[in-house]
């Protein structure tokens, strides 16, 4: 504890004890309300929202009824586990997700906060701030609420997290307040950092009331925005519950009325006990009815789009993609837009010198000024530093061609220092130099005002430097003119060295933050692929304007005002009048936080759908508000939060890599309801037609559930398992509301659905024809139905294409073991299903000819994409 004035001579006396407990009253602690999560049991129920698990469950009922009269509950277990292993998979991989999230989020160490109270400097944690308290700031310092200025002494900001600027100069002078600012020049917002200088400052707002406490709870509300696949699993699940419902109310109204018809005539219902007989024909009759529920509803369909996305989880961790909410994966492939941050996604977040122009012949002597004049370290690993980012960018410069800055620095003993100011626009130091002998002064400021001090430049060289200066600035870039001075008396006051002018012109600098490299190319990807990139920042219209040129999304042809809009003008504007905007916007500049969380809901009420990209607090709302969120990995604790996808590598490119996973898994889940829907429409048709020609039921409620569950989910891992096709990235988003089945797939479950039936009918007529059909002839039947599912999975394969079967069929390792898989588990239930599964074993010559008979399926398929190839070919 120390007296408040021994701190530069300030004196403020703050708020005593009783002021303090006076706010913390008023206006709480200085902690931001952490988001609400759901409870493990919350997050486990959450999947039996899923449309088809419903049904599933109103199937396990009726199930459980019949089971019940029948007291053989096989079926209702069958279900039933199929529910609890495709709700427990899928809770399995988002907790398991969300606790690598929590590794990631690990929270830090409560950070000391210099606060004047009684009169006295001291140290309380930065959850004890209140409103009123004085606080003092130094380089490094991180502002631990809102705050309004008192006193700044060359005060520089890093507001990346909140508006992406590296550096921001705040003063309490009202000549230096910038009205274009996001955030007033003489107030502090909570989360930056002081890059530079000292401040004394009076806290304004704590906790959730400060900008980014209001930031992170639009991050935390519930959007309860449905992803599109979602949506489409909805449709599929009203679809199967109509036909399947339809048919199988009619089934029942049918044969209960063709019973009574056939039977009423003969007795005397009422007159006896023959009503048992009515009771147990429409018994009967509801059994059957069930049965087709089940055989409509594809029980293996929940797990088989949860192990899909599961797979998916860990294959794009392996990328760096954290995926924290399991739709996300698919929804990646769906979007149509992507606003971008610039600060940390597009650029490095780090200054660097992108371009040093020597003027003197000695670098030597460029080195030392750079060395010397500068109050900035690199760290250990000497890939960043500590201090003013300008004079870090300009120190890992010396670092890169060689030089060692600490060595010089200690070479050279420093006499004098004159810091910048806002004011005066340069910093100036004076040394004895060991490269020159004698003392020097060294100076580094803004080129405008350097330039007048310098001497022995001729006109041709002040217009070339000029002109050089203004193209650097029109690209964004910042810069600076290093110069020196030999000093030859002994006069230590900087500024009347320095104001004598006479000084030599050592170079030109230019310094940015650069734009990542694979950036450009993943751009150029997204817009091949159909999806439009938005850079929204809270940069400069020019420094916005000049990272989408360098990204490739601005050409020089653009027109500013058609194409870019500044924060404050969005604003403005009524949402009526922003959605004839914002089709066309390619670069918001000067944006807050809720500018960007508006476009977002704005495009989505357009039907776009929407991915957020961002690392800092200020792209929190948005990431929450979009159908898929992606912050980096690098980024702020609240963003991070907000987001579906943490890129863990930071780069842009992975986005590109999970918008083709996105759309290759939505294939493979098509090719997977292609597979299984084309099993459920021949069985329905096979057990209705079958019934109505009065045979036994050729397929049990038992049969259906191996082949749906377990023979489905084999399928589906092998189907997930396909590698991503490079190809998808040449197509266009697919339409928002696009039914999951499409007309070609429609034409592919008819066609091979009735060619199947068609053969299978055909083949219980004939084996019926005589004595009726035996348990032999039953299990030819069984075995030859999924012997057709299994060879017409290499036809869901190639689905979409027109590629042969067989066409790198050894790189995709996951099918054939599947493949494997269903075979042997087929030959096992044969072998030694007896009477659970109605089956008796098959001799080795049953099985060669329904392996050849069924592989006609393969062929016929194989002929089909033959021919397709043949008329691409010609076309071409």
């Amino acid at each position: 504890m120390k007296k408040a004035e021994s701190k530069e001579d300030l004196i403020y006396e703050g708020l005593d004890s009783r002021g303090v407990e006076e706010s913390r009253l008023l206006y709480g602690n200085n902690e931001l309300t952490p988001p609400k999560r759901p409870s493990i049991w919350n997050l486990y129920l959450e999947k039996f929202q899923d449309p088809v698990i419903r049904i599933l469950l109103v199937a396990a009922v009726l199930s459980f009824v019949v089971s019940f009269v029948e007291n053989d509950f096989v079926e209702t277990i069958g279900i039933v586990c199929a529910v609890l292993l495709a709700t427990g998979i899928g809770f399995y991989f988002e907790y398991d997700a969300a606790r690598k999230f929590d590794v990631l989020n690990a929270l830090r160490n409560k950070i000391p906060v210099h606060v004047v109270r009684n009169g006295q400097v001291r140290e309380v944690p930065c959850k004890d701030i209140v409103v009123g308290d004085v606080i003092l700031l130094e380089a490094g310092d991180e502002i631990p609420a809102d705050a309004e200025l008192l006193k700044t002494e060359n005060l520089q900001v890093n507001e990346s997290s909140l508006t992406g600027e590296l550096v921001v100069s705040k003063s309490v002078n009202p000549l230096d307040f910038d009205d274009n600012a996001p955030y007033a020049t003489n107030c502090l917002m909570r989360g930056t950092t002081v890059v530079e200088g000292s401040a004394v400052a009076r806290i304004t707002a704590t906790g959730d009331r400060t900008e980014i406490g209001q930031v992170a709870r639009e991050a935390a509300v519930l959007t309860n925005e449905k992803t599109p696949l979602n949506k489409q699993l909805d449709r599929l699940a009203g679809f199967i519950n109509k036909i399947g419902y339809s048919v199988a109310f009619l089934a029942f109204v049918v044969f209960t009325v063709q019973g009574l018809l056939q039977y009423i005539p003969s007795v005397d219902v009422w007159g006896g006990d023959d009503y048992w007989h009515v009771f147990g024909l429409m018994l009967k009759n509801f059994m059957m009815a069930v049965t087709l529920v089940v055989m409509a509803v594809p029980e293996g369909l929940p797990m088989a789009v949860t192990l899909s996305l599961a797979l998916n989880m860990r294959r794009m961790l392996k990328t760096n993609n954290l995926v924290r909410k399991m739709h996300a994966c698919e929804t990646m492939g769906a979007i149509t837009v992507i606003c971008t941050d610039k600060t940390g996604t597009l650029t490095q977040n780090r200054m660097t010198v992108s371009y040093m122009q020597m003027t003197g012949e000695d670098p030597t002597l460029l080195d030392e000024a750079i060395a010397c004049n500068t109050t900035a370290f690199l760290d250990e690993a000497r890939t960043g530093g500590v201090g003013n980012p300008t004079e870090v960018a300009l120190l890992l410069w010396m670092q890169s061609h060689g030089a060692d800055y600490m060595e010089m620095r200690r070479k050279a003993e420093e006499q004098a220092r004159l810091s910048f100011s806002s004011d005066r626009k340069y910093m100036a130091t004076v040394v004895t130099s060991a490269v020159k002998g004698c003392r020097m002064v060294y100076v580094k400021g803004a080129p405008e005002i350097v330039m007048e001090l310098c001497s022995g430049l001729t006109e041709d060289e002040i217009v070339q430097y000029r002109e050089q200066l203004k193209d650097w600035q029109i690209h964004a870039q910042r810069t600076l003119l290093l110069a020196c001075k030999e000093v030859e008396d002994e006069e230590k006051d900087c500024t009347k060295i320095i104001q004598s002018g006479g000084l030599t012109l050592l170079g030109l600098v230019a310094i940015s933050d650069p734009v990542r490299t694979e950036v450009p190319q993943a751009v150029e990807n997204c817009l091949k692929a159909g999806v439009q990139i938005k850079v929204v920042t809270g940069d400069s219209t020019g420094t916005a304007i000049e990272i989408a040129r360098q990204i490739g999304l601005w050409n020089d042809s653009d027109d500013e005002e058609r194409y870019c809009l500044r924060g404050m003008d969005f604003a403005e504007l009524s949402d009526e009048e922003a959605l004839l905007r914002i089709g066309e916007l390619k670069v918001m500049s000067r944006a807050r936080p809720l500018d960007k969380q508006r476009l977002v809901k704005l495009l989505q009420v357009k039907g776009e759908v929407v991915a957020v990209t961002g690392d800092g607090t200020n792209d929190a709302p948005a990431l929450n508000f979009a159908q898929v969120g992606l912050s980096m990995g690098s980024g702020t604790s609240v963003a991070r939060e907000a987001s579906d996808i943490t890129l863990l590598d930071d780069s842009f490119s992975s986005i590109v890599t999970s918008v083709m996973w996105g759309r290759s898994l939505y294939k493979n889940i098509q090719r997977f309801v292609l597979f299984q829907l084309t099993i459920n429409f021949t069985a329905l048709l096979v057990v209705l037609v079958g019934a109505f020609m009065g045979t036994e039921l050729p397929l049990t409620v038992t049969q259906m559930l191996w082949v749906n569950i377990i023979m489905d989910s084999f399928a589906a891992l092998a189907l997930a398992s396909l590698p991503a096709e490079s190809g998808v990235m040449s197509e266009r988003p697919r339409p928002v509301g696009q039914f999951i089945i499409s007309r070609s797939m429609w034409i592919s479950i008819l066609g091979y659905g009735l060619m199947f039936v068609i053969v299978l009918l055909a083949m219980l007529w004939y084996v019926e024809r005589v004595d009726g059909v035996n348990l032999y002839e039953l299990t030819l039947f069984f075995t030859f139905f999924v012997l057709l599912q299994f060879w017409n999975l290499l036809n869901a394969r190639t689905f979409s294409t027109d590629r042969s079967a067989f066409s790198h069929l050894s790189e995709c390792k996951g099918v054939l073991v599947v493949m494997c898989l269903i075979l042997m588990g087929q030959w096992i239930i044969v072998q030694f299903g007896g009477a659970v599964f109605r089956t008796v074993p098959l001799s080795v010559l049953d099985w060669g000819i329904l392996l050849t008979v069924t592989s006609c399926v393969l062929w016929i398929g194989e002929a089909g994409r033959l021919f397709r190839r043949i008329i691409r070919n010609k076309t071409e």
